[in-house]
C-alpha cells in the first residue's frame, strides 16, 4: 500500500516543509521504505549556509521509522515527540545531500522495541548508491489525550 505526503503528516510530529517524506513505497510489519524527492530544493527546511549535510539525512529516517510505527500498529497514538537517544554504526558516504540527483530512497527495519521505545537500523540509497547508514534508538512520548 502507498501513502502520500498528507497520509504521512499525519502519522508524525511534523508538519509543513519539516515533513521530509514524499512517499512510502512499501511497508509491513518489520520494515518500510519511503521516498523522498526535495532534497535539492532551494528551500529545503535542513539547509545550512546554503547545504544540506549528509548527517540531516538521519532526519529523513527518523521520520520513516515514526511513519512505521503507525502504520505498524507498534505506536497506537500519535506521538507528540520522538527522542533520539542514540545513534550506532552510522556511516556516511557522501558529504552533503543536495549535491547527488535523483530520488532519495529511505528503508528502516524495526529490531526491537514497545509502545515507548523502538531500535531501528536504517539506510538511504540514490540511484541504488548507498549514502547514510546506522542504527537508532528512539524514546517515544504519546500523546494520550488522544488515546
Amino acid at each position: 500500500m502507498r501513502l502520500d505526503k498528507s497520509r504521512i503528516a499525519t502519522l508524525i510530529p511534523h508538519a509543513g516543509a519539516m515533513c521530509l517524506l514524499d512517499e512510502v513505497t512499501r511497508w509491513n510489519a518489520d520494515s518500510l521504505t519511503a521516498v523522498c524527492r526535495t532534497h535539492g530544493d532551494a528551500d529545503h527546511p535542513l539547509r545550512m549556509q546554503g547545504r544540506i549535510p549528509t548527517l540531516s539525512a538521519i532526519e529523513y529516517a527518523a521520520q520513516a521509522m515514526a511513519v512505521h510505527g503507525g502504520l505498524s500498529g507498534a505506536v497506537t497514538s500519535r506521538p507528540r515527540a520522538g527522542y533520539l537517544v542514540s545513534l550506532r554504526n552510522v556511516v556516511c558516504f557522501v558529504s552533503h545531500l543536495d549535491e547527488i540527483k535523483g530520488e532519495l530512497v529511505i528503508e528502516v527495519r524495526r529490531l526491537v522495541g514497545d509502545a515507548e521505545r523502538v531500535m531501528y537500523a536504517f539506510s538511504l540509497a540514490i540511484a541504488e548508491h548507498e549514502i547514510l547508514s546506522g542504527h537508532a534508538t528512539v524514546v517515544l512520548d504519546a500523546d494520550i489525550s488522544s488515546a
